[in-house]
């Protein structure tokens, strides 16, 4: 008995052009992520800036006022779950108060992916991706201290977007 490749590529023409356009059909409604010149990349690109440069980094702690979903969520895979509330008080009693040893987030640049979502055609939120790396600054230099991949869901509203999930996981140390 001939195995069932052989049944659809020996010589049947009509099998291969099923499987020529079954696999046009479906690349056509695979979403991938979205190129790194679309105005969605840079958007959600600037807003991780927000959050990491200028509040993560630099502790502007107004920043996220208005980045920060009211229904916000934030999921930790070492420090568990986190409301809006709970998550900019940890920003401000943690991450910022100890100015002489401060932690510091860069992001992974080429691990930043986007994929947008969309309601019959209309976008209406988007999953950005990636990997990030932390430091400690102490004496004006930087020490690595591990990475981490994140995901973010962010939500349309008004024009603007809002960050309303977080999944912060794979933390892991740096190796020595």
């Amino acid at each position: 008995m001939k195995p069932l490749t052989d049944f659809f590529f020996e010589g049947n023409l009509f099998w291969k052009i099923v499987l020529l356009l079954w696999s046009l059909l479906t690349s056509l409604f695979t979403n991938a992520q979205i190129s790194e010149n679309s105005e969605l990349y840079k958007t959600l690109k600037s807003n991780d800036s927000i959050i990491f440069e200028r509040t993560f980094n630099r502790c502007e702690l107004d920043k996220l006022d208005d980045i920060i979903n009211d229904d916000f969520e934030f999921y930790h895979d070492v420090a568990g779950e986190e409301s809006r509330e709970k998550f900019l008080s940890s920003i401000k009693n943690n991450i910022c108060s100890n100015p002489n040893k401060k932690p510091i987030r860069k992001l992974v640049d080429e691990s930043l992916q986007v994929f947008p979502l969309k309601n019959n055609g209309k976008l209406y939120a988007a999953i950005q991706k990636g990997k990030h790396l932390f430091f400690i600054k102490e004496n004006g230099k930087l020490t690595p201290t591990g990475s981490a991949l994140f995901t973010h869901l962010w939500i349309k509203k008004n024009n603007s977007w809002k960050l309303k999930r977080v999944l912060s996981y794979n933390h892991l140390p740096i190796q020595n």
